[in-house]
């Protein structure tokens, strides 16, 4: 076996025990939350003792700990998660139309943030030192720092002073529409505020990360090396510096994407998107096991799938890692 092949196989296996420690994790971190899902859904003051043991039952709580967790993992494995306590139907069902919103919110995001930081991180990085450089790089800070929901917040006031865009939801509740393009430009209208949030939330780091990053490689001999043969600086900086850049973001970038995640479920709670991270608000707030252990296993999913294909781009394009 290549060294290329021994590091990906490497990789796989630390992966599938990273997420079978994740969904343990997930297991029992909400069923040593307090309060009882039953008792949170089911609220008539007339419910007997009787009743809450049928309902516990039907929802496997009434069993040991130890059993309620190897059920768990044998239906997570089989993609079976259960009814959901809150809602009353199937959590695939719920889940995954969920997980499809978060993707229309999240995948634009992400890739406008990236484009935006690269292009100004590489303006900063090349003018570094000069007031350019401050300003990309405080205003960057800055962004960085602001807390989602205060971001979001400031949008959603904009919005209604000056009754431009829809502050919550994913479509005008209650419309008819009488085309696909209007359905369409109706989600359009919804999106453009949490996506405006989610992408200056995300837009901060990946700056800082290309101009530093930028920075580095700048310093290295083979740019030196490039300029003594007369190439142009907008062609050292295009074809040398920055693809060089822009390895070590492969891997930042899905380091962070558990970050980028969080920021999402953030901007979906502000502006009420029925994706994944407003579902698991919801789920919080009612004790909503199954869906919430759906949820955080999905996620987790993707995040150390994310990572793998990560490494592997990383390996492919710089071989040194291979080796180590």
């Amino acid at each position: 076996m290549n060294p290329f092949h021994k590091y990906i196989s490497r990789r796989v296996i630390f992966a599938v025990i990273s997420v079978i420690a994740i969904i343990s994790f997930d297991f029992f971190l909400f069923r040593l939350m307090p309060g009882n899902p039953i008792l949170l859904d089911y609220r008539s003051p007339a419910l007997t003792k009787t009743q809450i043991e049928t309902l516990s039952k039907q929802f496997g709580l009434n069993l040991p700990l130890w059993q309620q967790y190897f059920l768990f993992m044998k239906n997570t494995f089989e993609g079976n998660f259960g009814i959901s306590i809150f809602y009353h139907q199937s959590v695939s069902s719920i889940i995954f139309p969920a997980l499809e919103n978060s993707l229309i919110l999240l995948v634009p995001a992400t890739i406008l943030a990236i484009i935006l930081g690269i292009l100004t991180g590489k303006l900063a990085a090349w003018r570094r030192g000069t007031s350019v450089d401050s300003a990309v790089t405080g205003g960057s800070m800055a962004l960085y720092s602001i807390p989602t929901f205060w971001l979001g917040g400031i949008f959603i006031l904009l919005a209604i002073k000056t009754k431009t865009f829809p502050v919550s939801g994913m479509y005008t509740i209650g419309e008819v529409f009488s085309s696909p393009v209007a359905e369409f430009a109706d989600l359009l209208d919804h999106l453009i505020l949490p996506l405006a949030t989610l992408t200056l939330v995300l837009y901060g780091q990946f700056t800082i990360i290309m101009r530093n990053s930028l920075i580095d490689v700048l310093q290295e001999d083979f740019i030196n090396f490039a300029k003594s043969k007369g190439a142009s600086d907008s062609y050292v900086l295009n074809k040398h510096a920055v693809p060089n850049a822009e390895l070590p973001m492969i891997s930042i970038i899905a380091v962070n994407l558990g970050l980028t995640v969080g920021g999402a479920i953030l901007t979906e709670t502000v502006f009420s998107w029925p994706g994944i991270g407003f579902l698991i608000y919801s789920a919080i707030n009612a004790r909503d096991y199954p869906v919430l252990e759906a949820a955080f296993v999905i996620v987790a999913i993707v995040i150390v799938l994310a990572n793998i294909i990560a490494d592997i781009m990383y390996s492919y394009l710089d071989p040194r890692i291979r080796y180590q």
